[in-house]
């Protein structure tokens, strides 16, 4: 309080110097809507404060992610475009990606970022206990957000991603809607079924099927969407299974799923995708996927970001997100 003059807030709440001088010693007879102006504009200057002591600060975030280079590059982009629109902040993003780690080395990874001068961490990473706990322990000293997929029992600061239970659900609805109506079974990769995001699609998914008792399906789980491991998986699963005709995929590594289908002479099946990456953006220019959920990276990078700053000052720059999930098909892709 002491760091403004009457004089600046009374300029600030449109009022006297009198009027701020009986409200700041609790002198009475002032009017109830005044006190609030009067207290409004003390907010809004300490706010203002607040902005101006970061401007001249340099603020650190990691980014870790357990995840495919093909989905790494995507959200690496996202960041980099958000960034020059973070003024008057200034903000590096140091990016921290892993294609094949085990939960001990991504807990070490979590643990590590207090030693490297960093003021958050953007995670993502599998929903395991000890990796939770890591979370927790790193939270002590510095904001984390969860992004894409949750740790949902960790001290992070919030989720930033869209409703992966509802776009299952979504996923479900499409392919029953695409599929005959007839006795079939889809195929659901998963990455791996610690990822907690993935686990809450399935779940999405398989609530709505339920409706629909011909259509049953198949876990096609442990590709982690690597291409060599996802073709593998995908093999194995449908080469004895004439009644596969739809697949969601949950994890990725779609060209490789396709290239299981057509090693084993089978029709591309109904097809419905996550995240409008290089891969799946090609495959529905050719028609060999037909749907793809999608959701705004860059409002994710953006939203990661103000979390994280929510942090370092008293007034917040945002309360809460939630990506909103777009279906998207060969005939609505935006140029990028």
């Amino acid at each position: 309080m002491k760091r403004f003059s009457a004089k600046q807030i009374a300029a600030q709440a449109g009022v006297g110097l009198a009027t701020v001088d009986r409200v700041l010693n609790d002198r009475g007879n002032v009017h109830r809507l005044t006190v609030q102006k009067v207290t409004k504009a003390i907010e809004e200057l300490e706010s203002q404060y607040q902005l101006s002591l970061m401007r001249g600060r340099t603020f650190y975030f990691d980014l870790l992610m357990d995840t495919p280079s093909r989905f790494s590059q995507q959200v690496k982009d996202a960041f980099l475009w958000v960034l020059p629109q973070m003024s008057p902040y200034k903000i590096r993003v140091r990016f921290r990606f892993f294609e094949r780690i085990s939960a001990f080395d991504m807990v070490e990874e979590v643990m590590k970022t207090t030693a490297r001068q960093c003021h958050g961490l953007v995670l993502k990473a599998p929903n395991l206990p000890e990796v939770s706990r890591a979370v927790n322990a790193v939270s002590e000293q510095l904001p984390i957000v969860t992004l894409v997929t949750d740790i949902p029992d960790s001290k992070r600061l919030a989720y930033i991603g869209m409703n992966n239970h509802s776009a299952g659900q979504t996923a479900a609805y499409l392919l029953a809607q695409w599929l005959p109506v007839s006795e079939s079974r889809i195929l659901c990769p998963l990455s791996d079924h610690t990822f907690h995001g993935e686990e809450e699609r399935l779940a999405g998914f398989l609530s709505v099927l339920a409706r629909y008792p011909y259509l049953s399906v198949i876990d096609a789980s442990g590709g982690k969407g690597l291409p060599l491991d996802t073709e593998r998986r995908i093999k194995d699963c449908i080469e004895s299974d004439n009644a596969v005709s739809g697949v969601y995929s949950i994890g990725g590594g779609n060209r490789a799923i396709l290239r299981a289908f057509e090693a084993l002479g089978r029709e591309n099946p109904v097809f419905i995708a996550h995240d409008m990456d290089d891969e799946n953006r090609d495959l529905l220019n050719q028609f060999k996927i037909h749907a793809v959920i999608d959701h705004k990276l860059r409002d994710d990078a953006r939203a990661a970001l103000q979390f994280l700053l929510n942090h370092y000052r008293r007034t917040p720059l945002i309360n809460g997100y939630q990506s909103s999930i777009n279906v998207v098909t060969p005939f609505s892709q935006s140029l990028r």
